[in-house]
């Protein structure tokens, strides 16, 4: 993969404790890497040939090129 066009997102934790679980490409989903996030920190993620989806606990605010989410939990 490219990672010039590969696409980031970016998470900023609202509260202590964020969870963000990256998961695998390939015939079963896994999970292949956690990081915890306490208030106020950001990380910055890319989607990669290793990882097709990246899953958010706990309140957060996302940005992608799609829009910003703001999680409810």
């Amino acid at each position: 993969m490219d990672t010039g066009l590969a696409e980031y997102v970016v998470i900023k934790a609202k509260e202590q404790g964020v969870t963000v679980i990256g998961l695998t490409r390939g015939r079963d989903t896994k999970f292949h890497h956690t990081e915890k996030l306490d208030k106020g920190e950001v990380l910055i993620a890319q989607f990669t040939e290793h990882t097709s989806a990246i899953k958010v606990r706990g309140k957060a605010t996302i940005l992608t090129k799609h829009g910003m989410i703001e999680t409810d939990e």
